[in-house]
Parts: C-alpha cells; sequence; structure tokens
C-alpha cells in the first residue's frame, strides 16, 4: 500500500467517528489510484443527504488535506 492510500485509510478513520455519532458508519471498499470507493452503513445507507456528506464532506477535506485530486464514490 502506497503512502497517500495510508493517509486516506487514516483520515477515513479518523472521520468516521462523526458518522458514529449520528448512527451511521463507512466502511472502505477499495481504494484505485485517487478513486476512494465507500459504502455508507446505518443511519448513514438511508440518509438522504448522503451524497453531500460524501462530496461536500468527506471528499472536500481529503481534497484540502492530502490531495485536490481524491475523488470519493459511493458504492450500494
Amino acid at each position: 500500500m502506497d503512502d497517500l492510500n495510508q493517509k486516506i485509510l487514516n483520515r477515513l478513520e479518523e472521520l468516521r467517528v462523526h458518522l458514529q455519532a449520528d448512527g451511521g458508519d463507512l466502511e472502505v471498499i477499495g481504494i484505485q489510484g485517487k478513486v476512494v470507493q465507500v459504502k455508507l452503513r446505518g443511519a448513514c445507507g438511508g440518509c438522504p443527504h448522503a451524497a453531500m456528506t460524501l462530496k461536500n464532506g468527506i471528499e472536500h477535506i481529503l481534497r484540502e488535506e492530502l490531495d485536490p485530486e481524491i475523488v470519493i464514490e459511493r458504492v450500494l
């Protein structure tokens, strides 16, 4: 696993706490280059704001902190 992948995994682990506080969670399905595939669980899985959470929240944080080309894809 390369350094960027490990940084992504570490940061997502830190961000999971916020989702868990709302009764949800996320699972990393895979990382291919700068594309991160995640599955939302619990309350987040059926939340109507899930896409906004992923794009405007998690993806934005990863792009600002790690790499501006990171893309989050939701796996259903």
